[in-house]
């Protein structure tokens, strides 16, 4: 982008939970015009008549993707299911940058992809080309990429303060558990069972128990970072609040390692980045502290058994977990400041 020159940005899937927060962020962009919004089932419909919240918006109605005109386009989100998105980015212009939110390109090996998605997967050589995009550690290939696969929202929440710990050496790689709990919202918009109020209010429970799709994203990221395989024992629970996750994470200590060792080493470590914090000793996190911004916050406790620690981690699952990731990729490769249209705060209450 130059001068005055707006990049113009389409959003396939903006009737979805992380298609609407796309719309909400973007609207107060400085350097985005939306130019094309994909919604197959709402198709010939303005964008408020799905969501009222953003009826006062003028944007261009919602098309079928096979009626998208991507001609005029500099940049893609691509917030579509699991599963379906590799046919259609392998269909777009090859001038076309792309930000994928799906899982669909995550996974950096083919055959793990197919072992927990249920399926081929259909692009192989695009995922070659794809660079994941947990910002803070690959903002250099994300600059240089064409597709950035867009972490998940556990992933995230539980990667940003394992990464760090284990590249130093501060904790085992061994015995990692991940106790991570969500909002309704990080299910979709889609109509389940699971997701209405009276299966969610009034109680917390367990699901995809040893089996979440996550879990080889979190432990491809966490072995990259401890340069060998890692296995972590990774639990998700739907809590009844509409957005925001909170991973506790318990950890062996490296030999020599205390708990303020992990703290001061997470705070270097992302002193100089805008959208992550490390809390002081003794402070725990909360989702309330992070709702509707792209913040994660990180808290470190001795844990009362010798040699671990617990760490908190929290974020909005369809801003840093999502949407709001999605759009400091897009900053990056496109040489915006990566803060660009992320500076609101949280929303409290």
């Amino acid at each position: 982008m130059t001068g005055t020159t707006k990049l113009k940005v389409g959003i396939l899937g903006a009737s979805g939970y992380t298609g609407a927060e796309l719309v909400r962020l973007l609207v107060r962009h400085p350097g985005v015009e939306i130019a094309l919004l994909t919604a197959d089932r709402h198709a010939g419909k303005p964008i408020g008549d799905v969501f009222p919240h953003l009826a006062r918006l003028t944007l261009p109605d919602m098309v079928s993707i096979d009626d998208a005109d991507w001609s005029k386009l500099d940049f893609v989100f691509c917030a579509l299911p699991h599963a379906t998105t590799q046919k259609v980015i392998a269909s777009l212009p090859d001038s076309l940058k792309v930000c994928d939110l799906s899982a669909d390109f995550r996974l950096r090996d083919t055959a793990t992809y197919a072992q927990w998605y249920g399926g081929e997967h259909q692009a192989p050589e695009l995922q070659k080309l794809a660079v994941y995009g947990l910002t803070e550690f690959y903002r250099d290939d994300i600059a240089g990429a064409r597709l950035v696969a867009n972490p998940g929202c556990y992933t995230t929440t539980s990667e940003l303060p394992l990464m760090p710990l284990l590249e130093a050496g501060l904790i085992s790689h061994e015995g990692i558990i991940i106790d991570a709990k969500s909002g309704v919202s990080g299910a979709g918009r889609a109509e389940k069972q699971g997701s209405l109020h009276t299966e969610v209010s009034e109680g917390i429970h367990a699901y995809a128990v040893g089996t979440h799709r996550h879990a080889p994203e979190i432990e491809q990221e966490l072995g990259v970072a401890a340069g060998k395989p890692v296995t972590v024992t990774f639990t998700p629970h739907l809590m009844p609040m509409n957005r925001g996750i909170l991973a506790t994470i318990y950890v062996s200590l490296a030999a020599g390692a205390n708990v303020d060792d992990l703290r001061v080493a997470l705070a270097a470590r992302y002193d100089r980045e805008p959208f992550v914090h490390v809390l002081p000793a003794g402070r725990s996190p909360a989702t309330r502290d992070v709702r509707g911004s792209n913040h994660c916050l990180i808290g470190v406790f001795p844990d009362r058994a010798p040699g671990r620690a617990i760490i908190v981690s929290v974020l909005d699952n369809l801003v840093k977990g999502a949407s709001g990731q999605a759009i400091q990729n897009m900053n990056a490769m496109c040489g915006l400041p990566e803060v660009m249209g992320l500076e609101q705060e949280a929303l409290f209450p």
